[in-house]
């Protein structure tokens, strides 16, 4: 089961007793809680139905008696419960004493009145664990990765609708590019644009340039792909603005070589038949970027991106010995690959 059929599955009242919800994407993995917060717990309830506790501080045994002890004056009991390593193949710090039969017992006859719901900010279980197989046996375990590059754009898009507001063509890419792939981040913006915008008001590329302002890592990443797409004048000018906000041009070659180097691995992992979501795991990177320097790679020979790459590591020396001034150099940089 996946967290969207899970969803629907708690709104037409088929709740578990207990849920492993496991992965890197905390804000859909929030959204879920609240989820379950809202269609179990009544508002005027949840000061006595709400409890919250962590693996790293008390036994599992502890969540156990818990959710065994009869709810006191509310009929249902939701337990949070913060895991960082009893789930996972993470180290365990040794701090509190763990009997996970105590857990394998308790999910074999769960009391009707609790439902448990492990939260563990990791992308893998260790399936080897009894505890894991036990709990994906008896309840339901969830994974909230990264949304690919697509579904990440259609997120967005829903975010916006949830607001009474629209995109209009390239808005929601726009979206993206400037805010970074959180979707804690994305949520925030996506809320002032359609402020800004009004109840049913349109959002368009260049409002979301006007309105959200990208860091310098996204500054790059959009200046990358100004040179990969032959836009010489715009990526001249992100580099100019990034001088204005006083960013050390060291520090602009560096995540310039970083992105070219992302494409390359991109590119070379793509001739190997690896899979977007794939080679996002391989080299540690948010699928939708992976997307985005697929995109860019199609429009470099492996042979040129090696070229880059030398002659970004060259400038790096010369700059970090005075042998070229810093501003000059990269200046030089971009309009040699625009020539």
């Amino acid at each position: 089961m996946d967290a969207k059929a899970a969803a629907k599955a708690v709104r037409q009242g088929d709740v578990s007793p207990v849920y492993l919800l496991y992965g890197s994407e905390k804000f859909q993995m929030k959204e879920f809680a609240e989820l379950l917060e809202a269609q179990l717990i009544p508002k005027e309830d949840r000061d006595f139905a709400i409890v919250h506790m962590d693996l790293g501080e008390v036994p599992i045994q502890a969540v156990v008696e818990e959710a065994e002890t009869v709810p006191f004056m509310v009929q249902k009991k939701l337990i949070f419960v913060r895991d960082s390593s009893f789930f996972t193949a993470a180290k365990d710090n040794g701090k509190v004493d763990h009997r996970p039969e105590v857990l394998l017992d308790y999910v074999t006859n769960p009391a009707d009145y609790s439902v448990i719901v492990f939260q563990v900010g990791q992308e893998k279980l260790d399936e080897r664990k009894k505890v894991v197989k036990a709990v994906k046996k008896s309840g339901v375990a969830l994974s909230f990765m990264p949304l690919g590059g697509e579904d990440l754009l259609r997120w967005v898009d829903k975010q916006v609708k949830k607001d009474d507001c629209t995109l209009r063509e390239g808005a929601a890419e726009a979206i993206v590019r400037n805010a970074g792939t959180s979707l804690q981040a994305l949520s925030g913006e996506i809320e002032k644009l359609c402020l800004y915008a009004g109840a049913g008001g349109t959002i368009d590329a260049a409002t979301v340039d006007m309105l959200v302002a990208r860091s310098t890592e996204q500054n790059v990443f959009a200046l990358v792909d100004d040179i990969a797409n032959l836009r010489l004048d715009k990526a001249l000018g992100i580099y100019y603005e990034l001088l204005k906000q006083r960013e050390e041009p060291i520090k602009i070659a560096a995540l310039i070589t970083r992105q070219f180097r992302i494409i390359l691995q991109v590119k070379t992992l793509s001739t190997q038949s690896y899979s977007q979501q794939q080679i996002a795991s391989q080299i540690g990177l948010h699928p939708y970027a992976v997307k985005i320097a697929g995109e860019q790679a199609r429009k470099f020979e492996t042979a040129r991106l090696e070229g880059i790459l030398n002659h970004l590591a060259n400038l790096d020396y010369q700059m970090k010995t005075g042998a070229i001034d810093k501003v000059l150099g990269i200046e030089m940089f971009l309009l040699r690959l625009g020539a």
